[in-house]
């Protein structure tokens, strides 16, 4: 959840890890800090509660010189939100400097035999004890820094993407991860550290992805130094970034949010290339034709994910059971983790992340995987280590996704599970060509289709100022749609911090009826599909309540339009892609209520970008 960032080379380190911290803000901001040893020998650690802006203004008159450093950006998880709390830690004697993200599981033990050694704590966090563990080491043992980071990490139980700094070695910087991310950039005589890559990209293309249980050293003048915590050396494979510094800029937008929710069309087209060929009757999925033989003989596919991509995983469910009648299950990842599941070596184990670094999804598949399941992933970031670990899998190419609440990695998971739900029912033969054909030339349209429903935009804009009075919402949807509604809850959950609940519409009468009023809006997703019929009863049970009703219906829609208090349209397509058109409605919808009412639309209260914590 955290974002940690470093710097060792001949320039100031400090604007460096500042512009750093800005890019990796999604990842927390509850506080922010920097270490740097300036020219003197000196370690200057400064904090401060709150975003990174805040920690710019309380540096404003200190020293910030010295080319070596490390910054945080905070998510809280051990110890609330607050200066003391924030990272950097010092050590004991100060000698040391430690940033982290993750949790040490085992934080209590350690500290206890820390105490019991003479050692005081200032902070209630995990980061702390593992500072002061690292430095014990380091006295205890009479080792190098590198060496005391490798026996505390042995001791360690947990996840961690770590920097540490000791100012008795200013030409030095050790890092180390498991279960937490963490990528090193190489530029002329310089090296870069962070969470990801994006604030290494106006910097460098060139970058070493660090596995778990790995420990870099980073010297001026020498190569990158890769061991295990066991001491084990590992030779550094060097990789090029795929991203470009635009795409981490708002582009003229007000949010990020929004700028990606516009992005769209571009980036479902993108998902598309290579893939949806030109003429638009064929997808070709490399993931799925090299391991073709193990979803053919799938007895059964399992979804693992959490959040947004959980609902991308419901809607992945309804298209391969359709298509391919396979039985497909979804879990979500932290339950299916813990509760002794049956996974057979014939099952298909899919994972959906969009930073590739969910932690219970990465431990679902490394459970799934344990018991010879193959895994196939559905990621965006490139090397992260969801894919990694995965036998095989697709890549959404959406480009980063800095507002927390996510849009375009929806739409571009379920076109990629869409695609390969098709392939798989075209190569068993449960799909009629002539349904694959008229799918696959649909698909082709759909982000043309998209520009029209964003066309919408001020219309949403201008009736979303209508709903800032409530403080519940329900969304309703049926079949496909049914996991829109969710999504739809979900986004106005996150965004504005009014609760919301999605439904199957038909669910309305078992309970969640007795809510509606005057006072409660309810959102109803009711394209011109199979059920479509039976939602329109739901609304008149709705509006027989006196209910307030915003509907999301096809072009041309004429019972609907007539009972509704608003009606958004969106072009007709297949059923079973409604979906990515649907749910844009209701991402605006979202959007324009927490604009209204004054929320930090792209970081909102509570939550951060790639949950690495359990």
């Amino acid at each position: 959840m955290c974002g940690i960032v470093g710097y060792i080379g001949k320039r100031k380190a400090y604007p460096i890890l500042i512009k750093g911290l800005h890019r990796l803000e999604y990842r927390g901001y509850d506080s922010a800090g920097v270490a740097l040893i300036n020219e003197a020998g000196q370690l200057n650690v400064y904090k401060a509660k709150g975003k990174v802006a805040e920690l710019e203004a309380f540096c404003a008159e200190k020293d910030t010189n010295g080319c070596i450093g490390i910054a945080h950006t905070r998510w809280a998880t051990h110890g609330e939100p607050n200066t003391v709390n924030a990272h950097p830690h010092y050590s004991e004697s100060e000698r040391l400097a430690i940033i982290h993200n993750g949790i040490i599981e085992n934080y209590a033990v350690l500290k206890a035999g820390l105490m019991e050694q003479g050692y005081t704590f200032k902070s209630d966090t995990d980061t702390e004890v593992l500072v002061q563990l690292i430095e014990y080491t380091q006295i205890d043992r009479h080792v190098d820094l590198k060496t005391a980071v490798q026996l505390a990490l042995q001791q360690v139980i947990g996840a961690y993407a770590i920097a540490v700094l000791d100012k008795e070695h200013p030409d030095t910087l050790i890092a180390a991860r498991k279960g937490s991310p963490l990528v090193v950039g190489i530029g002329e005589d310089e090296y870069f550290l962070a969470s990801d890559a994006t604030p290494i990209v106006e910097y460098t293309d060139k970058v070493i992805y660090i596995d778990d249980e790995e420990v870099v050293s980073l010297r001026l003048g020498e190569e990158v130094d890769i061991t295990t915590i066991g001491n084990v050396q590992k030779t550094p494979e060097i990789k090029r970034l795929e991203l470009s510094l635009s795409q981490l800029e708002k582009g003229g937008y007000p949010h990020f949010m929004l700028k990606e929710i516009f992005e769209q069309p571009r980036t479902l087209t993108d998902s598309m290339r290579g893939r949806v060929n030109v003429r638009q009757d064929n997808i070709a999925l490399s993931g799925f034709i090299d391991n073709k033989d193990r979803f053919l003989n799938a007895k059964r596919i399992i979804i693992t994910a959490c959040g947004t991509s959980w609902h991308a995983g419901l809607i992945a469910m309804y298209a391969i059971e359709e298509f391919a009648q396979i039985p497909v299950e979804v879990e979500y990842s932290s339950e299916f983790r813990y509760r002794k599941p049956v996974i057979n070596k014939d099952d298909v184990v899919i994972a959906i992340s969009q930073s590739g670094e969910t932690a219970d999804t990465l431990a679902a598949i490394q459970l799934a995987k344990s018991k010879g399941a193959f895994i196939f992933s559905i990621c965006n970031v490139v090397g992260a280590s969801i894919p990694r670990v995965s036998d095989s899998g697709c890549y959404t190419h959406v480009g980063p996704e800095i507002g927390v609440a996510s849009t375009k990695a929806f739409t571009a998971q379920v076109t990629a599970l869409t695609m390969l739900a098709l392939c798989i029912g075209r190569e068993k033969g449960t799909m009629s060509q002539e349904q694959y054909l008229r799918i696959v030339r649909e698909l082709g349209q759909i982000p043309d289709k998209i520009e029209r429903v964003l066309g919408q935009n001020k219309r949403i804009a201008d009736f979303a100022k209508t709903f800032t009075y409530a403080q519940n919402f329900i969304y309703l949807g049926r079949g496909y749609n049914f996991p829109v509604a969710m999504e739809g809850a979900l986004k106005l959950k996150e965004i504005s911090y009014i609760h919301a609940e999605g439904y199957p519409a038909a669910e309305m009468k078992h309970g969640p009826i007795a809510l509606i009023s005057q006072e409660m809006p309810v959102v109803v997703v009711a394209p011109h599909c199979g059920t479509y019929e039976k939602v329109v009863s739901n609304i008149q049970e709705i509006k027989a309540r006196k209910g307030r009703v915003i509907a999301v219906v096809t072009e041309g829609d004429e019972l609907v339009s007539k009972i509704a208090d608003y009606i958004i349209e969106v072009p007709v397509t297949e059923e079973c892609l409604t979906p990515l058109l649907t749910v844009i409605p209701l991402q605006l919808l979202a959007y324009h209520i927490a604009v209204v009412k004054g929320c930090d639309v792209d970081q909102p209260r509570n939550l951060a970008k790639s949950v690495t914590v359990e």
